[in-house]
């Protein structure tokens, strides 16, 4: 019998999916900015751990003094324990972002269930961490996505500041996009895994101060 991070069964939890509609839970609805200040913003970094991507990031991160969100997929803490551990160790936020990175939408409550425990689940078992926030893959959200967010106590986390560096539109690209449309408040939306993150990670090597110049100061979700 496999155990969440929660303590509980995944077959007992995922028969109650079978029988009941989470979206009929009250539901709070996803975070879309952080409240904690002037100036303050949050940095999430998506898709991974990658043995490639993530390490250089974490660098970055360390160099500059700040704590980022990383959402972490299932299948990739798997294949990357150790990587886990590296963002866990160095006092970053774990977010589960599902076991395989499907679109939730098009699913049934039974197997949006599967994806969100067993995500969970990666990541305890790799880190000793239950995450305690959910970023749906493509912010697509449901009310059955957000009826088990809300039953599996896990705040929804979108973005409000998406560069798109996933598409590889160029460094330049990415940094104008990030300091156009960062505020007080605003998440912003990069990536270390799904693919080369090189774009990605030179663009943090000029945002990141760049926005420290301006006076913004980082915070987690």
């Amino acid at each position: 019998m496999v155990l969440t991070g929660f303590g509980v069964a995944v077959p007992a939890l995922r028969s109650q999916a079978a029988t009941r509609n989470p979206a009929q839970a009250e539901v709070r609805q996803p975070m879309y900015y952080i409240h904690d200040g002037p100036k303050r913003v949050a940095l999430t970094v998506d898709d991974g751990p990658s043995p490639v991507y993530t390490p250089q990031i974490l660098r970055l991160l360390d160099r500059y003094r700040i704590t980022a969100a990383f959402s972490m997929i299932g299948v990739n803490v798997q294949a990357n324990p150790g990587v886990a551990r590296e963002v866990a160790h160095a006092g970053h936020m774990i977010v589960n972002h599902t076991l395989t990175h499907p679109d939730l939408a098009y699913l049934s409550p039974a197997t949006v269930y599967d994806e969100m425990a067993y995500g969970t689940e990666a990541i305890h078992k790799a880190t000793g961490r239950t995450p305690h926030m959910f970023r749906a893959p493509y912010g697509a959200w449901s009310p059955t996505v957000l009826g088990w967010c809300e039953r599996m106590r896990m705040t929804p986390l979108d973005w409000s500041v998406d560069p798109r560096d996933w598409s590889l539109p160029g460094v330049a690209a990415i940094v104008d996009n990030i300091m156009d449309n960062t505020r007080t408040g605003s998440i912003i939306l990069e990536h270390d895994g799904g693919g080369n993150r090189s774009e990605t990670v030179a663009a943090l090597k000029i945002v990141l101060p760049r926005l420290l110049d301006e006076g913004f100061r980082f915070r987690t979700p």
